[in-house]
């Protein structure tokens, strides 16, 4: 399975592929940040966001996207551009049929490290250990984007097998 995780942000969206499935070691087979201009204007911005998202959709090929779930933060202007990359990440995604998951920033760092309330540091620190990377990834923005990859690579089967008994029990449901 190769993941696309995208950590959204307006100013720095963090992106990272991962290859693999679940119970065997994992491969990161890329990692870094779109930018956009922060004194650009919004419509210019998520236009980068846009293109930089589509390279990596060119170049990886992903099965799955990603992407951090927005969580309500304090600073509504914040929170307003993290839901707007995530949108255009949503929808470069969806425009090739790639499905897409969001996965909320407590479930990341809980697949990841164990614990829901980790911090940056250790969720650097245990991707680098996961991937066998020499450094944790810089900015942060990208290692959590490769956290991203990963937990839904360990998460999707257990997921998978939810959605479809779910869909059995809604058939058994009707056909009675």
């Amino acid at each position: 399975m190769r993941v696309l995780g995208v950590d959204p942000g307006l100013t720095r969206c963090g992106v990272g592929v991962v290859e693999g499935v679940a119970g065997r070691p994992l491969t990161m087979l890329g990692v870094g940040v779109v930018r956009s201009p922060a004194d650009a204007e919004l419509g210019h911005r998520l236009v980068a966001i846009e293109r930089g998202i589509e390279e990596w959709l060119d170049v990886h090929r992903p099965e799955f996207v990603a992407v951090e779930r927005v969580f309500s933060q304090h600073n509504v202007r914040t929170v307003m551009g993290t839901a707007q990359a995530s949108a255009v990440a949503m929808l470069c995604a969806s425009r090739r049929g790639i499905p897409v998951a969001l996965h909320t920033p407590s479930e990341v760092k809980a697949a990841v490290t164990g614990s829901g309330r980790a911090d940056k540091a250790q969720v650097g620190a245990m991707v680098t250990r996961l991937l066998r990377l020499d450094a944790p990834p810089k900015p942060a923005d990208a290692a959590d984007a490769l956290a991203l990859a990963i937990c839904h690579i360990w998460r999707a089967p257990a997921l998978n097998r939810l959605q479809q008994a779910h869909a059995q029990h809604s058939v058994r449901k009707v056909t009675r």
